[in-house]
């Protein structure tokens, strides 16, 4: 997963005060949800009207939830985050972990949950914290304990180490004369 740096904007939330862009964005959003609005309607007239192309999208639209609710993303990959809608409500709502803000990817605006304005612009935020926590990194596998000498092993290790501190004291005493 890559680094993500998290923006905030407009806070304190309680105390934003709505710009002439925030006004423009609004209007151009519920330009955009009658136009979809009408557009549905129409499609939906189309499939009224032929029951073939009605039963098609169904299993179009049944075969993509299902592939929607298979691939369900971890807790750890969501961002929380507490946002100001047009409207005035704070609201909190959630996004993938690798989005900087909540309004990337066409989810600048949502239905509020407190009054039911629908779109409301996102026009402030900041993160909260992720939803879940992210998995730990993998510990190192233990390296077994050091095997434990033999007897006769330690014999052999005390016996090459006198042997070498005589050497070592022969050559101390050799260079002491000299």
């Amino acid at each position: 997963m890559r680094e993500v740096e998290y923006e905030s904007y407009g806070c304190p939330l309680e105390d934003y005060q709505l710009t002439r862009a925030d006004h423009r964005q609004q209007k151009q959003w519920e330009d955009i949800r009658r136009c979809v609005e009408k557009q549905a309607a129409e499609e939906r007239a189309k499939e009224r009207a032929d029951p073939v192309l009605a039963a098609g999208r169904r299993a179009v639209v049944v075969k993509v939830l299902e592939m929607l609710h298979s691939g369900k993303t971890p807790e750890r990959d969501i961002m929380r985050w507490r946002v100001r809608l047009y409207c005035g409500h704070i609201v909190e709502t959630r996004r993938h972990r690798e989005n900087g803000k909540p309004t990337l990817h066409g989810s600048s605006s949502m239905k509020c949950p407190e009054c039911g304005k629908d779109p409301s612009g996102i026009v402030a935020f900041e993160p909260i914290g992720l939803a879940g926590q992210p998995p730990s990194p993998p510990k190192p596998a233990a390296s077994p304990p050091p095997k434990k000498p033999t007897r006769a092993e330690l014999e052999r290790r005390v016996a090459a180490l006198e042997r070498e501190n005589e050497r070592l004291r022969s050559q101390g005493s050799k260079g002491s004369k000299g």
